[in-house]
């Protein structure tokens, strides 16, 4: 399927920044399975796609996309999401939760970017549009280096100088400064607390000044709010 099908099919128009991404070849990740990361991720890291490093982050291809909003529309769903609420999802995550543009608001023209849980009655709203959404999903990579599985200070920062310069033409000149000037730092380790302990992370920042630079840079009153999408 192409874009424009999806449009025609379910009404709605994708924003800019998005047609932009697809026309570049940066919604194309090749197809999940069980070789994927033997496979494909080898050649994409050097060119990364749109938030190819991003933690619990998932491209839908178009006739995912598709599948999915039918999905989400269904009335026989088990989430029963209301009729009034639309959602289109682009990506997911690894239990089947969407990142999806929230077609009841707009902001200016443009679509809020919302998180739908698929196993609790539960929306997020994540950023005021798109161009938002990624500096948050990549300003939020910096901050959380991934140790679980070992990925080492180099092949993290390594990897995080290959996304920006991708993802570089969809961003603010000023949303690209702040990326650029932490991504100079050098990684510290800090910890955040937990209802009944604490958690040592690594990265370039602080989970403390990821909320503050969020605040300051990418304003959103409903940032992280919530609102449920089903009566049941």
């Amino acid at each position: 399927m192409m874009l424009l099908d999806i449009e025609e099919k379910y009404g709605f128009t994708y924003p800019i920044i998005y047609k932009n991404l697809s026309l570049d070849g940066m919604l194309t990740v090749g197809e999940y399975g069980p070789d994927w990361y033997l496979t494909v991720y080898p050649k994409l890291k050097e060119n990364p796609p749109l938030l190819l490093h991003s933690y619990d982050f998932e491209l839908l291809d178009l006739n995912n996309v598709n599948e999915a909003i039918e999905e989400l529309l269904d009335p026989e769903d088990y989430r029963q999401i209301k009729e009034e609420f639309k959602f289109i999802p682009f990506g997911q995550s690894g239990a089947g939760d969407h990142y999806c543009f929230f077609l009841n608001e707009e902001n200016n023209g443009e679509n809020p970017v919302v998180f739908v849980w698929h196993d609790a009655n539960e929306v997020n709203y994540l950023a005021k549009n798109m161009q938002d959404f990624i500096f948050r999903m990549l300003l939020t990579d910096m901050s959380d280096q991934d140790i679980y599985n070992d990925v080492s200070d180099k092949e993290f920062k390594d990897n995080l100088d290959k996304v920006l310069k991708t993802h570089k033409k969809y961003l603010t000149d000023k949303q690209n400064d702040i990326l650029q000037t932490i991504f100079n730092r050098e990684i510290i380790d800090y910890e955040i607390l937990l209802p009944k302990a604490k958690e040592t992370k690594r990265g370039l920042l602080s989970d403390v000044e990821l909320k503050k630079i969020l605040v300051e840079i990418i304003p959103f009153d409903k940032m992280d709010a919530s609102f449920e999408y089903s009566d049941n």
